[in-house]
Parts: C-alpha cells; sequence; structure tokens
C-alpha cells in the first residue's frame, strides 16, 4: 500500500479523501493556495503545501506546482478529487514519468474518455446507442448555427473538456446559439484551458441517469447501479438519488452492461461514470464518460455499502477488486442535496462571504455505516441515516474564485418516501447564516408533489420554477401549526422577560393567554392552555398540543405539535420571530388581540424605486459592458457580462429604456447591489 497520498485538491472533495486516507492508515498531503490558507482540508491533512495565488489558474491547475508538492513531500500517490486536474491526461503523464502512482484511470483511458467528442465516436463503434450531433470541432459562431440548423433545435452547446454545468447552453434558435456559443467557449477557456466546442441534439423531456462502473488492473470490471440526477438548473445537478424511481431491472441491467463494456474497450481501470439521456420509454442513449470520482458518489456507497475512494486507492495499488457483479446488492434508497452558495431569491446568483453560522444537522449511521460506506447489520424498517460531505466550518469564507457547492447533505432510508421525509427534517435541520444560500429551495423540491412522485426530467426546474424562485406559501394546515409553534414560544419568552431583575415590585407584568399570531398574509387567533409539560394552543377551535425543549436565544427549535414533529430555524424579531421551515421564510408577529387590531392601522413601508437602475445581482468581475450611455435598449437585450464563480451571467434589460450613465466599466470588481448602470 502506498505511503504517502497527496490529494491534488480542495474543499468537500479533498476533505472526502482524507477521510478514507485515514482510515485505510495512509498519510497525506493538502495542497493550498492563498485563498485556502485556513482552509478545512489542510487542517485534515498530515501535511500541507502552499502552491500559489487564489485563481486555480495560477495554483490547483498548475501541473509543475503539483509536482513539485509531491517531490517536497515524498508522496507515491495522488488522488484528484474532481474537477481541476482529475481528467487532465498531461498529469497522468506527468505522474507515470515520476513514477507516482495516479489513483484514476489510465492516461489514454483520460485522453479518450475525457474528450466528449471522442467518446462518442468510440462509443458508437462499441455498440452504445450515442445521441445525434456533431462530433467535430467548431471553430466559430457562423459555423455553429449552420450545423445548429443541420441538427435541428434545440441544440446543446458543450466544451469538449467540461464538466459541471461549465461551458453548456441549450440554444433553441439562431439567435440562441450565436450569443452562447461564445460565452460558452470563454467559461470552458476559463474553468479547464479547452475551448474546444461540439455540438449535439438535446432531447427534451430527458432524464439524466448514470451507471457507476468500478474497474481494476486484472481486467475485472462491475457496475454498481444507477445514479438519478434529473433534478438540475443550468446542466447543474441539485439533487441526486439512486437508484433512481424509473429504471426497471431490465433496463438497468442493459445500462451497467454497455457501461462495463465500455469501460473495457478502452481499457478503464479505477472509478468512472458512463452517463446517459433516457426518454420517456426508457430508451438511453450515451452522453459522456466521467473518467474520475462524481460528486454525487455518496448515494451510490449508502446503498451498495462500497467505499469508492477506498477502492480507487486499492485499484491504484494494483489489488484486485473483492467482489464481482454478483455480490453487488442495492439495499434502501440514498438522497443528496447539493448546497450551493447561491440566492434562490436572486434567480440563484453566486453568493459569497463569511459563514456566520455553520451547524449541520447530526451525521447519523443507522444501517450503513458513514464513512466506510460499509453495513453495520440489517437495516430495520423506520431506520434512516444522516451524511454531510463538507469543505467548510464556521467561520470560514465561501471565495468567489472557486464552485459555490458548501456541502453534500444525505440521507439514507429503506425506500424513498422515508429518505425524502429524513432529508426534509434534514434540511429543516442545517443553520447556515452569513452568505445566500439554496436550502429554502432544496426543501421545496423535497415537498414538491412531481418531485415525491418520481416523475421528473432535467426540466423539472425550469417547469416548476418559470419564474424563479420566491420561497415558498404553505397551506393552511401547515400554517396552524407553525402559529401554534409560534405562539407557545412566544409565551415562554413572555415568561422569561417578566423575571427580569431589579423590576419595580409594584409593576408586576402578567401573561395572558390569548394571542393574536399574524404571517403570509393570515391571522390566527390563539388561546394557550399551558402547563409543566407543554401547552394546548387552541386555534380556529382546533387543540394542538406543542411541546419542546426550545428556550429563547436558541435558533432552532424541535418541538412536537399535534403529534407530528416540526423543526423551524428561529430569528427573533420585535414584536415575533423569523421562521423558517419546509422552504418558507415566515416573518411571525404575536400580539395581543389589542396589539393586532391597532397593527392593522399602520402603514406598510414601501420599498425603494429601483426600476432605473441596474444593479450587480451578485459580487463578480464585469467582463463587459455592451451598451454605452445614450443607447436606446430594448427588453431582453444584454447589458453586460458579469463573471462569479467561474460562470458568465447576462445582465439583460427588463423594459425599454435609454442609458444615461454608466457607472461600471470591464475588470471592474462590484459589490452586490453596486449600481452598474442608470436610465432615463
Amino acid at each position: 500500500m502506498f505511503k504517502k497520498l497527496l490529494i491534488a485538491n480542495r474543499g468537500e472533495i479533498a476533505c472526502r479523501v482524507i477521510k478514507t486516507a485515514k482510515r485505510m492508515g495512509i498519510p497525506t498531503v493538502a495542497v493550498y493556495s492563498d485563498a485556502d490558507r485556513n482552509a478545512l482540508h489542510v487542517k485534515m491533512a498530515d501535511e500541507a503545501v502552499h502552491i500559489g495565488p487564489p485563481p486555480a489558474s495560477e495554483s490547483y491547475i498548475v501541473i509543475d506546482k503539483i509536482m513539485q508538492a509531491i517531490r517536497d513531500t515524498g508522496a507515491d500517490a495522488v488522488h484528484p478529487g474532481y474537477g481541476f486536474l482529475s481528467e487532465n491526461m498531461k498529469f497522468a503523464q506527468a505522474l507515470e514519468a515520476e513514477g507516482v502512482a495516479f489513483v484514476g484511470p489510465p492516461a489514454n483511458a483520460i485522453e479518450q474518455m475525457g474528450d466528449k467528442i471522442t467518446s462518442k465516436k468510440l462509443a458508437a463503434e462499441a455498440g452504445v446507442s450515442t445521441v445525434p450531433g456533431h462530433m467535430g470541432l467548431i471553430e466559430d459562431a457562423a459555423e455553429a448555427i449552420k450545423i445548429s440548423g443541420e441538427i435541428g433545435y434545440p441544440v446543446m452547446l458543450k466544451a469538449s473538456a467540461g464538466g459541471g454545468g461549465k461551458g453548456m447552453r441549450i440554444a433553441w434558435s439562431e439567435d440562441e446559439v450565436a450569443e452562447g456559443f461564445q460565452a460558452s467557449k470563454n467559461e470552458a477557456a476559463s474553468s479547464f484551458g479547452d475551448d474546444r466546442m461540439f455540438i449535439e441534439k438535446f432531447v427534451t423531456q430527458p432524464r439524466h441517469i448514470e451507471i457507476q462502473v468500478l474497474a481494476d488492473q486484472h481486467g475485472n470490471a462491475i457496475y454498481l447501479g444507477e445514479r438519478e440526477c434529473s433534478i438540475q438548473r443550468r446542466n447543474q445537478k441539485v439533487i441526486e438519488e439512486a437508484p433512481s424511481p424509473f429504471l426497471d431491472e431490465a433496463t438497468r441491467k442493459a445500462m451497467g452492461e454497455q457501461a462495463v463494456a465500455l469501460a473495457q474497450a478502452v481499457g478503464y481501470t479505477s472509478a468512472g461514470t458512463v452517463e446517459f439521456i433516457v426518454d420517456g420509454d426508457r430508451n438511453f442513449y450515451f452522453l459522456e464518460m466521467n473518467t474520475r470520482l462524481q460528486v454525487e458518489h455518496p448515494v451510490t456507497e449508502l446503498i451498495t455499502g462500497v467505499d469508492l475512494v477506498e477502492q480507487m486507492i486499492r485499484v491504484a495499488a494494483g489489488q484486485p477488486l473483492e467482489m464481482a457483479q454478483d455480490d453487488v446488492t442495492l439495499t434502501g434508497w440514498a438522497m443528496e442535496s447539493r448546497l450551493y452558495a447561491e440566492d434562490p431569491y436572486r434567480n440563484f446568483l453566486p453568493s459569497i462571504g463569511r459563514l456566520t453560522r455553520y451547524r449541520p444537522p447530526a451525521e447519523v449511521a443507522a444501517g450503513p455505516l458513514l464513512e466506510t460506506g460499509k453495513w453495520q447489520g440489517d437495516a430495520k424498517a423506520g431506520d434512516t441515516a444522516v451524511r454531510n460531505d463538507t469543505g467548510v466550518f464556521e467561520g470560514g469564507e465561501i471565495s468567489m474564485f472557486y464552485d459555490p457547492m458548501i456541502a453534500k447533505l444525505c440521507t439514507w432510508g429503506p425506500d424513498r418516501p422515508t429518505a425524502i421525509e429524513a432529508m426534509r427534517v434534514a434540511l429543516d435541520s442545517f443553520e447556515m447564516e452569513g452568505i445566500g444560500h439554496n436550502l429554502p429551495f432544496l426543501s421545496a423540491v423535497m415537498d414538491h408533489p412531481k418531485f415525491a412522485s418520481g416523475d421528473i426530467t432535467t426540466a423539472f426546474i425550469a417547469e416548476e420554477y418559470p419564474e424563479g424562485f420566491d420561497g415558498v406559501t404553505l397551506p393552511e394546515a401547515d400554517l396552524v401549526r407553525v402559529a401554534a409553534a409560534a405562539a407557545a414560544m412566544h409565551r415562554v419568552a413572555e415568561i422569561r422577560r417578566t423575571r427580569v431583575s431589579g423590576r419595580m415590585d409594584n409593576h408586576e407584568r402578567r401573561v395572558g393567554a390569548e394571542w393574536v399570531v399574524s404571517m403570509q398574509g393570515q391571522s390566527f387567533e390563539a388561546v394557550i392552555d399551558a402547563d409543566h409539560d407543554g401547552a394546548t394552543v387552541t386555534i380556529n377551535g382546533d387543540a394542538l398540543r406543542v411541546t419542546s425543549d426550545w428556550t429563547p436565544g436558541d435558533q432552532l427549535a424541535r418541538l412536537t405539535v399535534g403529534d407530528k414533529p416540526l423543526v423551524l430555524k428561529v430569528g427573533k424579531r420585535p414584536g415575533g420571530f423569523r421562521l423558517r421551515t419546509r422552504g418558507a421564510d415566515l416573518q411571525v408577529f404575536v400580539r395581543t388581540p389589542r396589539q393586532a387590531q391597532l397593527a392593522e392601522l399602520m402603514p406598510e413601508k414601501v420599498a425603494p424605486d429601483t426600476s432605473r437602475l441596474l444593479l450587480c445581482p451578485m459580487p463578480g468581475l464585469v467582463v463587459k459592458i455592451d451598451v454605452e450611455a445614450g443607447d436606446e435598449v430594448q427588453e431582453g437585450q444584454a447589458l453586460c457580462t458579469v463573471e462569479a464563480m467561474k460562470m458568465e451571467n447576462i445582465l439583460r434589460a427588463e423594459r425599454k429604456g435609454v442609458v444615461a450613465k454608466i457607472n461600471a466599466g470591464a475588470g471592474d470588481s462590484l459589490a452586490v447591489d453596486a449600481i452598474i448602470m442608470e436610465f432615463e
């Protein structure tokens, strides 16, 4: 086995690899940029080497700097994680020349499968069904438009070396091809150092389902079931699960066997993933092969009991697989929610800053062990597990230089409904403050009837949230439960306030039993009958028993309301609370009946008028300004491009108007809500 393992990556995946390496008794080396000097993966590793400035192009993807770190530390193996150099053939070759083991596939397999154009040709030769498209390289937008017309709209513009949604665009017209082609090339160049593009037919109403393969250096290869990855936004996966609720056993077997055949055709070793598009009739088409560990690998580990990182290390060390295809069993169901530093209330634009509060739900092993993936006995009905793979900590910073993913929250249950319910509770219990994040949106998806039914495609988010996400409106039954909880919590807080020291003897404050709880445009009259064990809150004639150990100041409340659990994130507000649950962000006021009567007479505060301003929606760098002062612009016209977290965002005019003043230029670094331009 290896004497020392260097992880050529950062963040969550570096921490994940370090955990398994430590369990295997292998010392680890972390590498870090200036921005990651105090990062979690640096603290977890046995050694750490500084490799340069924050931009990945000057640190994490500079092969010479990684090679020097290897020489300086004497590492004899390297795990690349995902992204960065994980699918870089030249990096694998450099390691081979240095006599250092690459914990991944051979360089020739990376070359053949890592390039999307070459991989499609090889897949077709191997008899794998492929999506119609243009496999040759495309030089400019004019050629892209011509090819797109021949294929037929809609088409997918893709970077040949792409991944993680970078350099990908769906185009439904010539105008969208012309506009998206250059933006995709720019993203590909900045993220991968390779701006080659190709085009393929976009299959409408598709599911994105991938097969996990594992192969050793002795000719053995197996598949470990599939992952459903259809919940995507901008071609970036948001929620994954295993197995898929759509596949039957025959389709699973056919896809798995094709994936293994393709891996063996190119001499593949290590863990890899073969991605397919699957239509409504379960016809599947090869999409690409990722020659690395996938972000969503934990859901496969949770249903198979196989630690994929451990298997990658053992394969790289020349050991044969310890299991055959018949040994692979799928037990239960696993969900993964990707927590991103992006603000769903601002159309999911990137958010950076310091994590002033970061308290994930407690990790729980029930059935599968969390870090090893191995099973500890039989899972019982009602068992659930919670796992959180992360690379951040409370007080740490989310940088503008890297991918916005904060953590991967995973749950496991004996069946899909149980796994989903476990995820709902885990999301409600996840405390995160200081930045914009997508926790509310993830909660909304978990409660969406279409998702719960398993009737999903890659168009789910676009179809179900066409105007973006502006929070969840809870049904009245849920509001009543929240109102009962708020009333009981307010009473507890009021009692504590009556006990303040130093009060005058003749100014005793009494806490009444009648309250009016207002939220989401509704008011509920609540009557509280309290005792030592809790309170019975009567609303609309229904008596709800409320019990909890919540005390004022706690930012998370776990209650039982009407014999059902309720988890609330709690923030104090004058006259009430800010309560968040199941994707809803509620401003809750708890008043006496007289206070509620007077509150109805208060005027509402009007938000400032920003209709004549173009505000920067996220911290970022201005790439270009497309208009000048005095220009007349039309609705939907591109005004400027702002880059943040390796993604280019085109800001467009909301309505027709004339540009009065431009306050920023290309190269400027802007904060949220900075004024880019003004209109007459």
